[in-house]
């Protein structure tokens, strides 16, 4: 029987044996980049370094390849779904990763940080100086703000991810300007002398920093460097003698450049190749303390938003840097600058879940008291939709950015495109809250005074920087691909000897064939998700089934082209953020449900409502993939921006002639 099914497999053989090589690094070449105010990084080669991971699956011998393939197996749920698989180990239960100390310790800290921001804090004033004022960054030092996750043996206050979220979500509830301050100090900032710092380093850095009498910024953008950061200027040239190295360029719109003593520099360092002896130029981070001499930074930029956040640009002339200040290896600094920002975009969707928490009930407040046509205003059907989605928005946000400060704390070690996902939702959703805000409280919210206007300017620079959204989404989609592909790579391998893997080719051939039928393929959330929400549960499997079917044919159709479909590549990841976020709220609400807190009913209606939305989404971006007419519709976008390039903006002349 077995063998009968390998052989009446010749579309799935023909199909797969067609799949070219699955992306490398060497057929990567989008120039595309993750970029910060304070930071640009190379999404070409963020992807670079995913592609060149070898095939799950590499031996032709059955009992080796099921072997291999639990070795490399992923636990990301993310990278699972371009398979079409579930692994839940990362999201089912609903994390709960503080003991009783860690707790205790976190609730004695939450009261006097919120304390200090509705008394001592002046968010308003901040925005009008354009700078925190003195006492309040005092304040904040006083208090360890600026050493959260440092050790506490090295005078921080050593807090876990989840505690160190559970801060941030209150000072993004209050003062966004703040909150890039300590954010551009120690999630970017020092970040890399706390992963890649050697003992040294960390003895001789990470106590002045905790304190804040050093302030840290990270340095990647330059003024000829936008979105290709391999273009970079900055040069470090080792000394003849080996003891230092000369460092050379210019970085912009650097978060605490005018303030920082302490900066993480990334520059080109010529390399020998060890297989053909020519040199290279690769880049290496460095710690740079403005003591060294030769670092200076221009004034500070005036901005939309954050104002309250110094931003400068930073300048290095012939800056001897200690060939000990080195972070990592000399050529690895991409390595550190992802793992920098892979570290810290979960901060990102704990602070604008309390941005958004924040406005909300300034709507709320509004909405119960304003009275028009003789009715509180959140009678009204129109309100209540926008203040829905608000709440909706918010609480897939909080569950993201837990889950995944959660999972590190558990030790994961894959969660690159949850934190992508969660920095690109919570950005947008934050922006979209804060709009329906204003428009609950309508000329009101349009004044200063309410407060919401600042916060709204604050927002837009979200959705650009530490990863433009437009980037993470490519990120994510490459990411996925590439997973999925070592998978079909797998499955290559597999059918050069198929009597050796047929109980393998079977269980694919099945699954096919059910999906050809639009039949289930098995994949199952019962006895995760709680009874009452099996329906949720449930269309959350369909979507996954979708999803895995639809990147496998695109993965077959395009091969390594895919990326350069861009168009295609932005609709998938869609996809996943709406079913990553689909699971996250499945997974909170039911631990709500399972433990019977008071607002498991309302958590419910919250998870029900966004997973049929959700999926819906879903399953209309994979009918725009397999439609034939979303190829005229790319052609025609296409069409229409070259024409606009050509002609300098809009085409259309004036429809009244003149």
């Amino acid at each position: 029987m077995l063998l009968r099914k390998v052989s009446q497999s010749s579309a799935l053989c023909s199909a797969i044996l067609r799949f070219p090589p699955v992306l490398s690094g060497g057929q990567l070449h989008t120039r595309a980049v993750i970029a910060a105010p304070s930071s640009r990084l190379y999404a070409s080669q963020a992807a670079q370094a995913v592609l060149e991971k070898p095939a799950a699956v590499s031996s032709d011998a059955a009992s080796k390849v099921e072997k291999k393939a639990v070795v490399e197996e992923s636990k990301s749920f993310a990278v699972n779904i371009f398979k079409g698989k579930i692994a839940t180990s990362q999201v089912f239960p609903y994390p709960s990763v503080l003991n009783e100390e860690q707790e205790q310790f976190l609730r004695e800290l939450v009261g006097p940080v919120s304390k200090f921001f509705e008394e001592v804090n002046d968010s308003a004033k901040n925005d009008v100086l354009e700078k925190v004022e003195d006492h309040t960054m005092e304040g904040l030092k006083e208090m360890g703000a600026f050493g959260l996750q440092v050790p506490a043996d090295l005078g921080g206050l050593g807090l876990s991810n989840t505690q160190y979220a559970r801060l941030v979500e209150i000072v993004g509830s209050h003062d966004l300007g703040v909150g890039i301050t300590l954010g551009a100090h120690q999630s970017i900032g020092f970040k890399g002398i706390l992963l890649f710092g050697n003992a040294a380093q960390k003895e001789k850095y990470l106590p002045k920093l905790a304190s804040g009498e050093h302030i840290a910024a990270f340095c990647l953008t330059e003024p000829a460097s936008g979105s290709d950061a391999a273009s970079i200027k900055t040069t470090a040239v080792l000394s003849p003698c080996g003891q230092y190295y000369t460092l050379n360029g210019s970085k912009i719109w650097i978060s605490n450049g005018g303030l920082a003593e302490i900066f993480t520099v990334f520059a080109k360092t010529p390399m020998k190749d060890p297989k053909t002896g020519e040199i290279k130029d690769k880049i290496t981070a460095f710690v740079v303390e403005r003591s060294f001499g030769g670092v200076t930074h221009g004034p500070p930029e005036k901005k939309m938003g954050i104002k309250a956040s110094n931003t400068a640009e930073v300048y290095f002339d012939n800056v001897r840097v200690p060939a000990d200040c080195v972070l990592g290896e000399v050529g690895g600094g991409f390595k550190v600058a992802m793992n920098i920002l892979n570290n810290g975009r979960f901060g990102m969707a704990a602070a604008l879940s309390g941005t958004m928490k924040g406005v909300i009930t300034k709507a709320v407040d509004h909405a119960t008291n304003r009275t028009q046509f003789g009715s509180k205003i959140h009678n009204y059907g129109v309100i209540q939709e926008k203040m829905a989605r608000m709440a909706m928005m918010q609480y897939v946000t909080e569950s993201m950015a837990y889950m995944i400060s959660g999972n590190m704390d558990s030790g994961a070690t894959e969660f690159q495109i949850e934190a992508a996902i969660s920095k690109i939702f919570a950005s947008e959703a934050a922006w979209s809250v804060t709009d329906e805000c204003i428009q609950v409280m309508g000329g009101m919210g349009f004044m200063k005074d309410s407060g919401v206007e600042r916060v709204m300017r604050d927002l837009r620079i979200f959705r650009i920087f530490e990863g433009t959204n437009d980037i993470l989404r490519l990120f994510v989609a490459l990411n996925g691909f590439q997973n999925a592909g070592n998978q079909l790579k797998g499955l290559q391998k597999a059918l050069k000897n198929p009597l050796g893997n047929a109980g393998l080719l079977a269980g694919e051939i099945t699954k096919r064939a059910k999906r050809k039928a639009g039949l289930g393929t098995g994949l199952s959330l019962q006895g995760s998700v709680h009874p009452e929400l099996a329906h949720s549960g449930e269309l959350t499997v369909k979507a996954i089934e979708q999803f895995g079917a639809v990147i496998e044919e695109l993965l077959i159709k395009h091969g390594k082209k895919i990326i350069d479909e861009q168009f295609v590549l932005k609709r998938v990841a869609d996809c996943a953020i709406d079913i990553y976020a689909m699971v996250v709220v499945l997974s909170r609400a039911s631990r709500s449900l399972t433990q019977g807190l008071a607002s498991a009913h309302h958590e419910k209606i919250l998870c029900e409502t966004w997973c049929v939305e959700a999926y819906e989404r879903v399953t209309n971006d994979i009918k725009t993939l397999h439609s034939s007419d979303s190829r005229k519709l790319f052609k025609n976008l296409r069409s229409i921006s070259t024409a606009m390039v050509d002609n300098g903006g809009v085409v259309a002349p004036h429809p009244l002639g003149f």
